[in-house]
Formats: C-alpha cells, structure tokens, sequence
C-alpha cells in the first residue's frame, strides 16, 4: 500500500500539495517507527554483527567488546547450525535448551511456531539481557510466527516447508556452518557442545545422519503414500488438522519412494542442494511431498537415496533417543543408549535437573561452561562475562572419547552405511 501511494503521486499536480506533503511527512515518521520497532529484534535475520558491540553494564558506565568469530581451518572443530523450535507457551523451554547446547563457535536459529507476537518479543529480550548471546552474535530468532502441523504421528507439508525455511535462513545467516541440526523444545543433549564438536572433528564434513525404516515397503507405508491430503496450516494463521481427500494415487514412477526418522543431522552441501542446488529434483518432490502424510518422515531419505553424489554420504542413525524418558531409565540414557540427544522429555521432568548436574555441568540460569570460559572461576558466570577463552580450543572429558568411539562405530567400514537401505517402494 506504501508502494502504491509513492507510484501514484502527481508531482505535476499543485492541488493539494500541503496535504500532499504531510502524507509524504506522515508515511516517513511510520517507517522510521517501524525501523525502530524492527531493531528491537537484535537477533532477527537481518542481523549481521559489528566487530564490536556495546553492552550496558549499568546506568553510569558502557563496556565495548570485540566479537570473536570463530576460526575455520582444516584442523578446526566443525561448526553446527541449530534450528531450534517450539509452539506457544514453549519460549521458556526453548530458552533452557538453547543454554544447554550453546557454544560461541555454533549457529542457532530459534523459532516459536504458532506463537504470538508478544511472547516471541519476550524471548528476544530474555537473550538480549545476556552478554554471551550478545557478544558473539550467533543466536537468531525467526521474528514471525505462522501455522505448522507438526503432530509426530501425522504432521503435514507445513512442517517440512518450516524446516527448509530454518535451513535456508541460516544459509543466509553464515557460511561457515558444517551440519545443520533440528532440535524441538522436547528434546535436551546427552553431551556438552566441546565433547559432541571433539567427536564430530575427525569426520568426514560430508556425512547425513538419517535413520531409515522399511516401513514404505509393507502396505501401511504404501497406504500412507497412496492417500491425498492437504494441510490447511500451510494457508491458515491457526494450525489445523490435515484434510483426507476420498480419492488415492498412483505411486510415483519415476523416483523411489524411501522412509525413516523425521529427526536427522545434514551436512551443509546436502542442504545447499535441497535449497539452492541445480538440480530440479528436490524442487519438483517438494511438489509431491505437499499431499503427503508426515513429509518429514520421506522427504529427506527420498532425496538423498535418488542423488547419486549423496548416497554414499549417508548413516543409518538419526542420533536421538525417541522414547519416554524419566528418572528410573536415567542410567541407561546416560551409559547405554549411543544418541546425542534424548528426546520427549516433558516440561520440568527432574531427569533434566539431573543432565545439568552431572553431564552438562550446568547452573540453573547459566550456558553450559567449556574451554571457552575455562578462564572464570564461576562457570554460572558464563552467560554474564565480558572476558572469554578461545573458542576454537575445546576440552572433552570422558563422554566426548565415548562419543568419539560411537560415531567411528557408525561411519566405519559399510556396516551402518545405508546402501542397503535404499531400496523404495517397489512400483
């Protein structure tokens, strides 16, 4: 509409023009409110960091910290990119697990689908009021919310398109991330960020984390792909249920049809691929993939097993732990399950209490300490120093080698290689 009125004002025309003017005024005076309203989202998707950044420590006095990017070299750790989200009511769990999986050398993007203005604003004032978020610059936020279907048994096309959109926003953000991770609000880690970037430095940057099932080969997995559906979140500002079309179709011809986890670890050329790639087929599943049940749980393995130059960069492991967790199965998720992260807990389960305390070392309020601040006496003084170690130089304990061990187990040889696995539907 602003558009519109610049295009057809009639600077030849003298009628009116004091009115004509105070329009102009007014419209200039909204933009720069708007601008200001804009810039409160110091984390929105046009933030791009200065070298340095003024915090305020009080009312009397500022302090002016360089920001430190990371170094990114052939004997550098990786760097990941975090997609973080949950639904309404979620910012606050949201918060918690950002802290616990934080390390200035990581992307993180979080992004409270279905969420109102007002508590998304909360969210960024909460990260705005610490120093660590602030310095480094690496913690972004999805400033709008919209509808997404994302039931884990049966969610919609919204729910993809919400992943690619993360993906491509943090393509957009840096170019310097390896893996792209999807974590929800539900989920929380099993290791701190300096043991899981120890155990993820000696791998090949190329791998995709992706768990297969057989389940589009029985009748069920066919069912699923035969049947028609539209999901109404994808044009509606409330999630809504999906709609079931009477009539089915055909399975596709011309590319195999593959299954498994909707929780998975990509590298970035895969999502490169996905999103900005030559190649039209990803594009053109997209299309597919819109009437589909549980995208998510497809759309992935299906582009991966019919691209030729992605097949052999795949393991057979999403790297969760997917069952009901609660403090009697405490022992065996810390020492028997080979996940990095362990997921739903629900919100103040105890056994998060007992992750902080006794694998993370985390404070309450605080980020998870590593070589990073190793230089504070006070590891819950993480989050509100001014001061920080390098953090290119990391500092894994007992689990980060356990780590290490289980990702060489699963890359090793073709033992959990997926070439196996990619064997769709057959036509």
């Amino acid at each position: 509409m602003m558009l519109k009125m610049f295009i057809s004002w009639n600077w030849r025309s003298r009628q009116g023009i004091h009115q004509r003017l105070s329009t102009l005024v007014a419209a200039a005076l909204l933009l720069l409110v708007v601008g200001l309203l804009c810039s409160r989202f110091e984390y929105s998707m046009t933030n791009i960091p200065d070298h340095t950044t003024t915090i305020v420590i009080d009312d009397t006095s500022t302090q002016r910290i360089k920001i430190i990017h990371p170094s990114k070299g052939p004997g550098d750790p990786p760097i990941l990119a975090y997609w973080i989200f949950g639904f309404r009511g979620e910012s606050k769990r949201m918060l918690r697990l950002l802290k616990a999986v934080y390390h200035p050398r990581n992307q993180y993007l979080l992004h409270l689908l279905d969420g109102e203005d007002e508590e998304t604003m909360e969210l960024v004032v909460s990260l705005e009021s610490e120093n660590v978020f602030r310095a480094f610059g690496n913690v972004n936020v999805v400033g709008k919310s919209y509808a997404v279907n994302y039931h884990y048994m049966e969610s919609g096309a919204s729910a993809l398109a919400a992943m690619l959109h993360a993906a491509a926003l943090l393509l957009r953000i840096s170019s310097l991330w390896d893996w792209f991770f999807t974590l929800s609000s539900s989920d929380y880690p099993l290791f701190t960020q300096d043991d899981i970037l120890f155990a993820f430095t000696s791998l090949p940057r190329d791998l995709n984390f992706v768990g297969f099932t057989n389940r589009t080969t029985d009748q069920k997995g066919q069912h699923n792909f035969n049947r028609i559906v539209v999901d109404p979140s994808l044009y509606s500002k409330r999630v809504t249920n999906l709609h079931y079309a009477v009539e089915t179709r055909e399975l596709p011809t011309s590319f195999d049809i593959f299954g498994g986890s909707p929780w998975m670890v990509l590298s970035r050329a895969f999502m490169e691929h996905c999103i900005k790639g030559w190649d039209n087929f990803p594009r053109k599943l997209l299309m597919y993939y819109a009437n589909v049940v549980s995208p998510l749980e497809s759309y992935f393995q299906t582009v991966l097993c019919n691209s030729p130059e992605f097949r052999n960069t795949i393991v057979n492991q999403d790297l969760r732990c997917s069952v009901p967790i609660n403090v009697s199965n405490y022992d065996n998720l810390v020492h028997k399950v080979r996940a990095i992260f362990a997921r739903p807990f629900k919100e103040g389960d105890p056994t998060l209490d007992k992750l902080d305390r006794y694998i993370l070392n985390r404070s309450q309020q605080g980020v998870v300490p590593g070589k990073w601040c190793n230089n504070i006496e006070n590891y819950s003084s993480c989050s509100n120093s001014t001061i920080w170690d390098d953090i290119d130089s990391l500092d894994p304990g007992f689990y980060g080698q356990k780590l290490q061990n289980i990702l060489s187990n699963f890359t090793a040889g073709k033992r959990h290689m997926v070439i196996n696995h990619c064997h769709g539907i057959s036509h």
